[in-house]
């Protein structure tokens, strides 16, 4: 008696676990996600006078980008998405993280996020992360960031565009996709770093 109860307990419970996995439709193989290839060094302290901090913040998209999938622009009019490929959170978040660790490794700046800048106001960098997908007719991993630097106080903005192609080494599945993008978000954070550093 207490083998069946014990066998019928683990059934029911096996049945709730799939149903929740499954909830939202097909888990993907596998999540992507954005890796800094510049870090900044561990147990390095750096200080800033107030007006002097750099905020970093979550850029603005479309609604094409407004997802965790991958677009693919197959002509001027029609977006599809690669199959199976998921990023562990929005692109625009993964993104924001991203230049922020590249941009306090490659200067000497105070970078802050969102959460941060209430308590240490200073310039801002915001903008729109306007492509990040890829680009079927030249079968290219695609990140176009328009950024926008204001200055404490709000007093001036300067406007920059960064755009950076980076060919697929396969045809478009997942992992190529998300590793093309991957390179090609470096290369974007690598010249918004000059661009501030500068």
């Amino acid at each position: 008696m207490q083998t069946t109860r014990t066998a019928l307990l683990a059934s029911v419970v096996a049945v709730c676990l799939t149903g929740c996995i499954g909830l939202g439709g097909k888990t993907p193989p596998f999540l992507l996600t954005l890796d800094a290839d510049a870090a900044p060094t561990s147990g390095e302290a750096r200080t800033a006078a107030e007006a002097a901090t750099l905020t970093i913040l979550i850029p603005t998209a479309p609604q094409k980008l407004r997802t965790t999938r991958i677009p693919v622009q197959q002509d001027d009019s029609s977006v599809t998405y690669v199959k199976d490929a998921q990023w562990v959170e929005a692109p625009q978040r993964l993104f924001q993280r991203l230049v922020s660790e590249t941009v306090a490794a490659r200067t000497a700046r105070v970078v802050l996020d969102e959460g941060q800048y209430l308590t240490a106001p200073g310039e801002q960098l915001a903008g729109q992360l306007m492509e990040f997908g890829i680009d079927a007719r030249s079968n290219e991993a695609v990140v176009v960031y328009q950024a926008m630097l204001v200055s404490a106080g709000g007093k001036t903005v300067t406007q920059r565009r960064f755009e950076v192609r980076e060919p697929l080494a396969a045809k478009i599945e997942a992992k190529p996709a998300g590793e093309a993008l991957a390179r090609a978000a470096n290369k974007v954070a690598v010249d918004v770093a000059a661009w501030l550093g500068g």
